[in-house]
């Protein structure tokens, strides 16, 4: 369908600037890639991760391959948390209601097919998730205005659109062919996906490794390196030995002991990244007035036992950044608040207030897959004061999927890692419907809803704010600290592109990854 602008989208010029850096050289006048870089990852890839629409579920782990084989029109980049992609700009109306992006021109999908605005509605309307279906619900018409502009028509003003739109928050924003993915169907598509990334699919061994191949037609800029690997290695250990003996470039999470081993090797580099995801205690029985978690001042005992400070330097060397809330200090609307004081004397004091002067068997401890050390180091702190607990460790799908069913009970060491603003990232734990909340209040559902309609700037940051704070003066959560984790880098790698995005755990753009001249 075309048509002409409506006048209100004139009013209001939300964004209309080039990646930063400037305008994008021609990829002609690039060096041609060279190498092969290797990176060690902790978890099994997952063949889901290669189509946007159906990995980004909730969680961020996808994005390290979305980077890759994909583009989306609008994401986190070195330049900020929305930055132009593959649109070039876009405008929103006075009201609120119409938000329209301007595509980039002549750009090609890895095997050939022009992309167009048809692709962008396509990949919108087919995306799941909860963040894409929180999306999904607030659109009410997707319009092709012309093959280079398309049009989202809201059914009410929604303040996060931008947020879910173009940020990790879902992966609606990312783009997929729809003429190909039509062709070869889901299952086709993940055997071979195709995209408009920095990288090509070359080849995937289920539970091995992804093979891509830099891809020469790339907008922005052409990769440096030819060939990247992602190899799956679960086991820290083997990360660490394969990096010694050179099998691999770059070992992601390491523990403790692992990087200070690499500190210690001259011809090794010790690399920290990360600050999305953000460690809490979740007292998942806090609702059931029978628990001693139903009392604020158990909760806060088990605060006041946790010595973070300690834990950090053991499991990051004291790169994490200690926190009172789930939402990281560089968020938007984000509320910075002091982590609860390490104090075993007042926990103590608290828990005989409560009633339990000799502490309680608190049950299950649940750490979120894989840091089982973590949850070690927990149990243990809260053990000195008498909260005794039963460490229990999972399967990371598992786990994923007894959460999110409201299964567990008892306590949760678990990391929130869902990206954006403090609305967004409060979306699946704080108000009734979210995807982990074990039940919630509701005075903070009331202004939780509030918010998400509030078009003042001002007065939403009041808002969210307050949301902040009561859940600190509440001990809704335990938070923890704000996870950086040290990984380690070999003696090829010129530049890994760690935390050239800020917050945001693995190495990205990775059309910025250097290997050394040689």
């Amino acid at each position: 369908m075309k048509g002409k602008r409506p006048p209100a989208l004139s009013c209001l010029l939300l964004l209309c600037v080039l990646l930063a850096g400037g305008s994008v050289a021609p990829a002609s006048g690039q060096a041609k890639p060279e190498g092969e870089m290797r990176f060690a990852l902790y978890v099994t890839l997952a063949p889901a991760w290669f189509d946007p629409g159906e990995s980004v579920v909730g969680v961020i782990t996808p994005f390290w391959v979305l980077y890759a084989l994909h583009d989306a029109l609008v994401k986190p980049m070195p330049a900020g948390h929305q930055t132009p992609s593959l649109a070039e700009s876009w405008t929103v109306s006075a009201d609120h209601r119409v938000y329209e992006f301007k595509l980039r021109e002549g750009l090609k999908f890895h095997n050939g097919d022009p992309f167009t605005a048809e692709d962008v509605k396509w990949s919108f309307l087919r995306t799941k998730g909860a963040g894409a279906k929180t999306l999904q619900d607030k659109v009410r018409e997707v319009t092709i205005v012309d093959p280079y502009r398309v049009r989202f028509q809201l059914h009410e003003p929604f303040p996060d659109f931008m947020t879910y739109y173009g940020t990790f928050a879902s992966g609606a924003g990312w783009i997929v062919p729809k003429k190909y993915f039509e062709q070869v169907g889901a299952d086709g598509f993940k055997k071979h996906p195709i995209g408009l990334g920095p990288y090509k699919f070359v080849s995937n061994t289920p539970g091995v490794e992804l093979v891509m191949e830099a891809f020469e037609g790339y907008w922005r800029k052409v990769p440096s390196v030819k060939r990247l690997v992602f190899k799956s290695v679960t086991e820290s250990t083997t990360r660490m030995a394969m990096l010694k003996r050179g099998e691999v470039d770059l070992a992601y999470l390491l523990d403790g002991p692992q990087a200070q081993e690499i500190k210690r090797d001259p011809t090794l580099k010790l690399a920290f990244s990360g600050g999305i995801g953000t460690f809490y205690m979740d007292f998942l029985d806090q609702w059931d007035a029978k628990s001693p978690w139903h009392d604020r001042r158990v909760r806060l005992a088990a605060m006041h036992a946790i010595d973070g400070r300690a834990i950090n330097e053991a499991e990051n060397l004291g790169a994490s950044r200690l926190t009172g809330s789930i939402v990281p200090k560089k968020f938007d609307f984000a509320l910075p608040l002091e982590p609860y004081a390490y104090d075993p004397a007042k926990a103590r004091q608290l828990l005989a207030e409560a009633g339990y002067p000799n502490g309680f068997d608190a049950g299950d401890l649940y750490p979120w897959p894989p840091y089982f050390s973590m949850g070690e180091a927990v149990g243990g702190y809260l053990g000195t004061v008498g909260i005794r607990t039963r460490l229990r460790t999972m399967e990371r799908a598992a786990f994923y999927s007894a959460l999110a069913s409201k299964k567990l009970r008892g306590l949760c060491l678990c990391i929130d890692a869902v990206y954006g603003n403090a609305a967004s990232r409060m979306s699946e734990l704080v108000p009734a419907d979210g995807a982990f909340a074990y039940g919630s209040y509701p005075d903070i559902d009331a202004l939780y809803k509030q918010q998400a309609r509030e078009t003042d700037r001002k007065k939403r940051e009041a808002m969210l704010h307050q949301i902040q704070r009561l859940l600190y003066e509440r001990v809704r959560f335990g938070p923890i600290y704000e996870y950086i984790w040290p990984s380690g880098v070999g003696p090829r790698v010129a530049d890994p592109a760690l935390m050239l995005i800020d917050p945001y755990p693995w190495a990205a753009p990775l059309e910025e990854v250097r290997l050394k001249k040689n």
